[in-house]
């Protein structure tokens, strides 16, 4: 299997070429979130009409890093579980949201949202945390300083590793996955 290489933020049509299943690369600028951060940016969006940053084929990268070590850019930064941010991702999608990299599945909702907007989500390795940092090139944090770690970020990466799990048709590499787990098991029984 090939490894994809994506210069992010990219078009559309370079995110709906992607396939459940595909191991890409990143090199670019994302936008690092949890979920106090999107609370916000939604309450700002309500109030303001904005979000601090414009969405449009951008990509975000649920994390909040952990201190970082002198001289260190950030901390180990593994990602967060998707889910936590799951009510807020259709309107976001539906705004111009490209991208998002977490971990765990999605509802049924954000699923639909994926199709409708032909987004993708990825997924980085949990427990890779301090791996993963080494990736992170440069970082600031664009709003919401008050919430810490979880402050809303923009971040320049390079060599991210990540896998497609829901691509813009819908293909759900964990519901595949599962599939093909359990035909291999019944084949081999």
């Amino acid at each position: 299997m090939s490894i994809k290489k994506i210069e992010f933020p990219c078009s559309r049509d370079v995110i709906s070429s992607l396939n459940s299943g595909d191991q890409v690369i990143l090199t670019g600028v994302l936008y690092m979130a949890r979920d106090a951060a999107h609370k916000k940016m939604l309450k700002e969006y309500d109030e303001k009409g904005k979000f601090p940053f414009d969405i449009k084929n951008q990509g975000i990268y649920y994390a909040g890093p952990a201190p970082a070590a002198p001289g260190k850019i950030i901390g180990p930064v593994g990602p967060t579980t998707s889910m936590r941010m799951d009510s807020f991702t259709p309107l976001l999608l539906d705004m111009g949201l490209a991208l998002m990299i977490g971990k765990g599945n999605r509802s049924s909702d954000v699923k639909n949202s994926i199709i409708k907007n032909s987004c993708v989500y990825m997924a980085a390795t949990g427990g890779a945390a301090a791996l993963i940092s080494r990736c992170i090139k440069k970082q600031e944090i664009i709003a919401y300083k008050e919430l810490g770690a979880e402050a809303l970020r923009k971040i320049y990466i390079e060599d991210f590793p990540a896998i497609v799990i829901i691509d813009s048709n819908g293909n759900n590499l964990y519901e595949t996955g599962k599939a093909k787990y359990r035909k291999t098991e019944i084949e081999n029984a």
